[in-house]
């Protein structure tokens, strides 16, 4: 899920550090990715730097697995032979991976925990932003729970059941709890709250080839 403009001129992505490795083996590469760096180049030169483009300098066989946001920092899995990334890419596809984020959103979230499930479409009139479509919108599910909560923010921890593009994003507004700093949904003192997107892909669990399960985790930056 890479949410940015094809064309953004004032795309400045964080050159310390250049790359984040949380594990290496002979199938799979880890990485944190820094808020304000693309997953992937977009096809404007200008958007050339990408968490790949980085990665593949130093292994060029590297295939991305999946995306975040640009301004969604966190864990991110790629492959390094083909037959690791068919196996974890069709976990993904199935929905047998286990992914969770913290958020910190506006207001006092007063429920302990609960579902949201609202399905999402891109929105025709303001591209690349989407919102809840309930006549056409595709099926998507999120978990979230309170973690702790500040004088106008709760922490939350969100589960993705289903991976619609700004799904946390959108939910989340929905929900009435807009994350801070995020430019595309939030505006006035939630916007103004935080200088970066406060969505963390913290932890991602999934089955390696060799059955076994594994699970990463990149430290909260915030």
């Amino acid at each position: 899920m890479n949410a940015f403009s094809d064309v953004d001129p004032v795309y400045h992505p964080p050159l310390e550090p250049w790359l984040s490795l949380l594990h290496r083996d002979a199938d799979f590469l880890v990485f944190d990715k820094p808020s304000g760096l693309l997953s992937v180049p977009g096809r404007h030169p200008a958007l050339a730097d990408s968490l790949l483009t980085r990665v593949q300098k130093d292994y060029p066989q590297a295939l991305i697995v999946h995306r975040l946001d640009k301004d969604t920092s966190g864990v991110v899995l790629m492959s390094l032979n083909r037959k690791a990334h068919a196996f974890v890419a069709a976990q993904f596809e199935a929905r047998m991976t286990e992914k969770s984020y913290v958020a910190e959103v506006w207001g006092h979230v007063g429920e302990r925990q609960g579902l949201i499930d609202l399905p999402l479409a891109i929105d025709p009139h303001d591209k690349p932003r989407h919102r809840v479509d309930r006549e056409n919108g595709k099926p998507a599910q999120t978990r979230w729970e309170v973690l702790g909560h500040g004088t106008d923010r709760t922490r939350l921890r969100l589960s993705p059941l289903t991976g619609r593009t700004h799904q946390l994003r959108v939910h989340m507004k929905a929900f009435g709890h807009v994350i801070l700093g995020d430019a595309f949904y939030a505006d006035g003192p939630a916007l103004a709250a935080a200088d970066r997107l406060l969505l963390h892909a913290e932890n991602l669990s999934f089955r390696r080839p060799d059955g076994s399960e594994v699970t990463f985790t990149a430290p909260l930056p915030f």
